[in-house]
């Protein structure tokens, strides 16, 4: 089974399900051939540039014009008819590459190139069966296309919300979103506190994704002058400033602190961690639950983050922290009442789909089968 992975690298979590998946697809066919396209850039890295850069400043300095856009974009059509116009330009790229590549399948993360795929179907230039792997807790109206065979969401609610909206309900699959195999194992505690340097006592886990998003700092001083004995790991991923700023406090306070930049080990901090306080990105969240980790959420991007907070609390799995909120205190509750903790724990673990990439391949060879 060769398969053709398109992705697109606004944040890292769209371009992390496809390698994640790309996995399981190895081990079970190790004679595949597999390829991850970064679909922008392949395209042109100027057009990357443009469309990843400007998201990523609209994200970071007025999130609220981004959710504006978000809410927008599920309620006219303009945004939509925007897209459908340039799936076309920039659809000649992508037929190449797959005719050069003659892939049994297609696999998208992200909805741009779905609709690339969708359309490439259309005008009958391509004969591929594909699939849509939503990476979030949440629909949108970008990832309804025709001739698309499947779409994997991560759960029964977000199957429900597609069907309600016009999507086939036997093409949709509440499988869940695929992370790495290295978040199935789960790592001895005891040895990766000495790996660390760090001490066996409550831990709280501070991150805000690939890019160190969100109000990081103000839950990490919360920590620092609470009078709890407890230590702190803090991911300021590729966040530079942030890391800067964070080491400057260190020397300030007597409490073990582990401070990492961009890290390839989450899976092993989350090991680590007795609760985690993250920006609500899909494949973090996922690697939580996987990890059955109390989720605490902060600084939720408007639009499809915010809407991921929404789905989790709802579910009993993560409590959310309002902007004027004080982070300690909320989660002080949390660490002094045992019982609320460990259901919490068991309700990510209900969440949780680590069989997500073993089934997705397996609905990818049944797609590829009826199609031959």
């Amino acid at each position: 089974m060769d398969v053709l992975y398109l992705s697109i690298s606004m944040g890292a979590g769209h371009l992390r399900a496809a390698e994640a998946l790309k996995e399981y697809v190895d081990q079970m066919y190790p004679k595949s051939r597999s390829l991850v396209i970064d679909t922008f850039k392949y395209i042109n890295p100027l057009v990357h540039k443009f469309f990843v850069d400007g998201y990523l400043t609209i994200v970071r300095n007025i999130p609220g014009a981004y959710g504006s856009l978000y809410r927008m974009s599920e309620q006219f059509d303009n945004i939509n008819s925007l897209s459908r116009t340039l799936s076309k330009l920039f659809s000649f790229r992508l037929a190449k590459l797959i005719e050069e590549f003659s892939p049994s399948i297609i696999v998208c993360t992200h909805p741009f190139p779905l609709q690339i795929v969708s359309y490439l179907k259309k005008q009958k230039k391509i004969n591929v069966p594909s699939i849509g792997i939503l990476t979030d807790y949440v629909n949108h109206p970008f990832w309804f296309h025709d001739n698309i065979e499947a779409y994997v969401v991560a759960h029964d609610k977000i199957k429900q919300e597609m069907v309600n909206s016009g999507t086939p309900e036997n093409h949709v699959y509440p499988y869940g979103i695929p992370v790495s195999k290295v978040f199935l194992q789960r790592k001895i505690r005891e040895q990766l506190l000495c790996r660390y340097g760090l001490e066996d006592k409550f831990t709280v886990l501070i991150m805000g994704g690939s890019l160190g998003f969100g109000d990081i700092r103000k839950a990490f001083l919360s920590f620092l002058n609470c009078e709890k004995d407890i230590q702190t790991i803090v991911v300021a991923g590729k966040n530079k400033k942030l890391k800067l700023q964070l080491e400057n406090y260190l020397g300030q306070y007597k409490k073990n602190i582990h401070l990492v930049g961009y890290s390839n080990e989450i899976y092993t901090l989350m090991d680590i961690a007795d609760i985690i306080v993250t920006k609500p990105g899909g494949m973090t969240i996922t690697e939580a639950l996987i990890k059955e980790l109390p989720i605490f959420i902060m600084s939720p991007i408007p639009g499809q983050e915010e809407r991921n907070s929404h789905f989790l609390t709802s579910t009993g799995a993560a409590e959310s922290i309002s902007k004027d909120a004080d982070v300690y205190t909320l989660i002080r509750k949390l660490i002094d009442n045992p019982y609320k903790l460990a259901e919490m724990k068991e309700k990510s673990k209900k969440l949780s789909t680590p069989d997500s990439g073993y089934r997705i391949v397996q609905l990818m060879e049944k797609l590829v089968n009826e199609h031959h």
